[in-house]
Formats: C-alpha cells, sequence, structure tokens
C-alpha cells in the first residue's frame, strides 16, 4: 500500500421486514463508529437519488394515468423491480463506492435481499437477480429477524401513513422470502439477530458482529 492512501472502508447492510427495526439500528451504529474516531456514513435504500425518490412515490401509492383510456393505473411490478436495481446502480456509482475507497463505513438500511425479497413476490425471482447483478457484495449484511405480526404492531403505533408493503398478509409473505433467499445467499457473510429484543440488547448484538468484521 502507497504511504498515505487509506484502507478501504466496509460496507454493511441491515436487512429485516418493515418495522424490523433497521432504520433505527443504523441511526445508532452510525454513531457508535463515529464515537469510536471512524468514519461512518449512513445511508438506505431507495436512496435519495432522483431514481430512489420516484420509487418512494411509488410505495406510497402514487399512481400514473395509462393512455389511451387516461385511467389511472399502478406500476408494472416488473418496472419497480427494474428502478430498484437503477437506483441501486447509481447509489453505488455516486455515493457507496465513492466512500468506501475513500475510507469511510458505510451502513445502508436495505440492500439488494430487500429486491430479492420483496419483488420477488410478484416478479420472477431469477430476473430479480439478474437484474441486480452488477451490485457489489456487502463485508456483512446483519438481518434483523422479527415476526410480522411483531412489525405490524410497531408500524400501526408509529407511523401515521403506510407504503403497499405494510400489510400483515404481504408481511407474512416477505419474511417467508427473506428466510428462503437468506439461506442460500452467497453475498458476502450473513448474521442473523433476534429484532424482538429490547432496542439496546439489538444494537449490542450488532455491535458485537460489526467489531468480529473489523477485527
Amino acid at each position: 500500500m502507497s504511504k498515505g492512501k487509506k484502507s478501504r472502508g466496509r460496507f454493511i447492510v441491515l436487512e429485516g421486514i418493515d418495522g424490523a427495526g433497521t432504520t433505527t439500528q443504523q441511526a445508532r451504529i452510525v454513531d457508535w463508529l463515529r464515537d469510536r474516531g471512524m468514519l461512518a456514513q449512513g445511508t438506505r435504500e431507495p436512496s435519495e437519488g432522483p431514481i430512489g425518490s420516484l420509487i418512494r412515490q411509488i410505495l406510497r401509492g402514487r399512481l400514473v394515468t395509462a393512455p389511451p383510456s387516461g385511467k389511472v393505473a399502478p406500476v408494472d411490478p416488473a418496472a419497480v423491480a427494474l428502478l430498484f436495481a437503477a437506483d441501486r446502480v447509481d447509489h453505488l456509482t455516486n455515493e457507496i463506492v465513492p466512500l468506501l475507497e475513500s475510507g469511510w463505513h458505510v451502513v445502508c438500511d436495505r440492500y439488494v435481499v430487500s429486491s430479492l425479497a420483496y419483488q420477488s413476490l410478484e416478479t420472477d425471482l431469477r430476473f430479480v437477480r439478474q437484474i441486480n447483478e452488477k451490485a457489489i457484495a456487502p463485508d456483512l449484511t446483519i438481518y434483523l429477524k422479527v415476526r410480522p405480526e411483531v412489525a405490524m404492531a410497531r408500524i400501526e403505533s408509529s407511523r401515521a401513513g403506510r407504503e403497499s408493503f405494510e400489510k400483515l398478509a404481504i408481511q407474512k409473505k416477505v419474511a417467508a422470502a427473506y428466510d428462503d433467499i437468506l439461506g442460500s445467499y452467497r453475498g458476502g457473510r450473513v448474521v442473523t439477530i433476534d429484532g424482538e429484543q429490547v432496542v439496546s440488547t439489538v444494537t449490542q448484538a450488532v455491535r458485537s458482529a460489526i467489531e468480529d468484521l473489523l477485527a
């Protein structure tokens, strides 16, 4: 390594169904890394970029008018999967990879496994895998495992609005898809943590997994 060159940062991903606590844990972990004197940046998918903003509109129920009838129609699931894949490439190119190469640890709230679990409910899983082939593998994926009933209770008590996937029947399917996909996932190291524990206990377990990675 040349003198003065920074070592590459680590790419850490938090995964889980809606209400699993990924956003809460991401913020806590970024603060913890920074408190230890490390360069750390939190990010999420859908990203804050233009494609990510469009995806969030779609997930919140914003529909498009379809000619020639002029009737309002939902966006095709395959198109949504393509948007997620396009947002991911843009996110990697313009934010994640530059940060990693500059020595920053990046903690991302959701990534490829989310697409595989969610988009495969309405689109062929092989198609979703194929369009995400350009996505780099994380150094560590942490899956916060929470029962759908528990996750939905959290959502109902803390959120005013709902996104299209935030329904119990759908979350049960997503949870099952996560279990199936992670059972054969080969995109880097995966650690599963009981996300139903007290928040501080979950945070400690996440920290331990990251300490093992950084050791």
